[in-house]
């Protein structure tokens, strides 16, 4: 009866064995492969949706700034605005500013296929809006 039970724990208190741990390494392996490229548009859009809502911030405050003064500033800390944005990924700047107009940019700072989609995001105080190399960035949700 004692040998009986020994049997019956031994049986009970069987591991996984090397066949199904390996199943599971596969499975996991398989499901990564499909939801890492996923999760890396996922982040670049996050790290567009960066750049754009700091231009837009400039905007805002650019007019702001020429309720109160009569003219566009040329300085980003007038504004508000730090460069890089949070994640490092684009430098903000203002370029051609004179009292009527001036143009908010963010350049993409990383390599990578990021560099030939969006790397480029421009807003003017006409409220154009305008990206490169890809065309529609500012509406891009891919």
């Amino acid at each position: 009866m004692n040998s009986m039970k020994r049997l019956q724990l031994r049986k009970s208190m069987r591991g996984v064995t090397l066949m199904e741990l390996m199943i599971v390494v596969v499975i996991v392996a398989i499901m990564a492969a499909l939801a890492y490229p996923q999760y890396r548009q996922f982040a670049a859009r996050a790290k567009r949706n960066e750049a754009k809502a700091a231009l837009l911030q400039i905007a805002t405050n650019q007019e702001r700034w020429y309720l109160s003064n009569n003219c566009y500033t040329p300085n980003l800390a007038d504004l508000g605005v730090t460069t890089p944005t949070g994640s490092g990924s684009y430098a903000i700047s203002l370029n051609n500013v004179t009292c009527n107009n001036y143009t908010g940019q963010a350049d993409y700072l990383l390599g990578g296929e990021e560099a030939t989609k969006c790397n480029q995001f421009q807003i003017d105080g006409r409220n154009n809006k305008t990206s490169g190399p890809l065309l529609d960035c500012w509406t891009r949700t891919r």
